[in-house]
């Protein structure tokens, strides 16, 4: 009986990842089509600066850790 539930319970938490990782793969699909879309001649100096501080701000903290 015990054996069971656990069974159960192991068959609806993968059931759980699975749909967690295909949201994830849908908004990660999404960003990655309205990314190929920007104007990247345009948006080529504010992409730069964004990019350089979000690199900053989780890269460069790691490196400085080290």
């Amino acid at each position: 009986m015990a054996k069971q539930v656990i069974d159960e319970t192991q068959q609806i938490l993968e059931e759980r990842k699975v749909k967690a990782l295909e949201k994830i793969a849908n908004s990660l699909d999404a960003l990655t089509i309205w990314f190929e879309e920007v104007d990247k001649d345009e948006w080529s100096n504010r992409i730069q600066y964004y990019l350089s501080e979000w690199h900053t701000n989780t890269i460069g903290n790691k490196t400085d850790k080290e």
